[in-house]
């Protein structure tokens, strides 16, 4: 099972908050931002971190209170969720899930041209 296949939407919720901070979370920071952000008790926020220190995604680390580290980034996670979705849906090929969303008018013509540039500079630039 891939990075992408092992976060639920649930958990991939608890790791944004990860991602948006730099170093160690307290559980406490944690539960207080769930509580407020997605109503959630206590108890599910418990489950939630458990698991994703299970699936080794979170390192958690006990001193005055329990902390938990992200072990991969969010960038890493994309990554794998992007794979994950070609993969599915259009056998691996990044070109025909691009050329998907030109077929459908998902890129406009300014998104075009910026992909034809970045194409033409090999990735480097925007």
């Amino acid at each position: 099972m891939n990075l992408a296949e092992k976060i639920s939407n649930a958990e991939r919720e608890v790791m944004e908050i990860l991602w948006s901070r730099e170093g160690p979370v307290s559980f406490s920071d944690i539960r207080v931002r769930l509580q407020e952000t997605m109503g959630w008790e206590k108890s599910t926020i418990h489950t939630l971190l458990r698991r994703l220190v299970d699936k080794g995604v979170l390192t958690a680390r006990k001193e005055e209170a329990i902390y938990y580290t992200a072990n991969v980034s969010r960038g890493e996670y994309q990554r794998e969720k992007e794979r994950s979705l070609i993969d599915k849906l259009y056998d691996g090929s990044a070109k025909n899930f691009v050329a998907a969303l030109c077929r459908r008018g998902e890129l406009s013509e300014a998104d075009i041209d910026e992909l034809k540039r970045y194409f033409t500079m090999g990735g480097e630039g925007k």
